[in-house]
């Protein structure tokens, strides 16, 4: 099986969610209470699913703070279709819109509730999800994307050490910023 273990940074716990999290992660995922239930209902299958056909272990993680057991957020590994090969600096020519192709590519999801920004936990949780997918997913690269405006997300890209690239297009409205970290284990 490919399913993830529950990783532990200093200060974090990155676990499976369970329904118990329904109340506390009303502070970071945005939805109603039904469509909360069902979104985690879903990640609860999506572990044992994806584990089960020994496939990439997608999806999102409970962020926890080890000393109190507090949900502050949500971290995972998401499947992308990307041009990045729009975006300068990616290449050393970019392709116009049209003609560019899609990559395959995992993507960094994460997200902490407000009252706990500001003290590097998406970075800590992310750090630690990058270093698992190097070391034990073996993968080539890893890419996070936020908007313009995401400045919080953004810090959170320099701080992995991702390569920031800018999409100089309005389209598409999802790739505006796009962090890009390499596995140097992988030249």
């Amino acid at each position: 099986m490919t399913m993830l273990p529950v990783l532990e940074t200093e200060r974090l716990r990155i676990r499976p969610f369970s329904l118990d999290d329904l109340e506390p992660s009303k502070r970071f995922l945005d939805y109603a209470d039904d469509e909360r239930r069902a979104y985690l209902e879903w990640s609860k299958m999506n572990y044992n699913l994806l584990g089960w056909l020994r496939q990439p272990p997608y999806g999102d993680r409970g962020v926890e703070l080890r000393a109190s057991g507090e949900l502050i957020g949500v971290v995972g590994y998401v499947p992308y279709l990307i041009k990045l090969d729009l975006l300068p600096g990616y290449q050393e020519l970019p392709c116009e819109s049209e003609a560019c192709c899609s990559t395959a590519a995992v993507g960094l999801y994460y997200a902490i509730a407000p009252d706990h920004r500001l003290h590097r936990y998406a970075s800590e949780a992310a750090g630690a999800m990058i270093d698992y997918a190097f070391k034990n997913l073996r993968l080539d690269q890893i890419v996070a994307t936020t908007d313009h405006n995401n400045l919080g997300s953004q810090g959170v890209m320099r701080r992995l050490g991702m390569r920031i690239l800018r999409n100089p297009h309005p389209e598409p409205p999802w790739l505006q910023v796009v962090g890009v970290l390499k596995n140097d284990d992988c030249r």
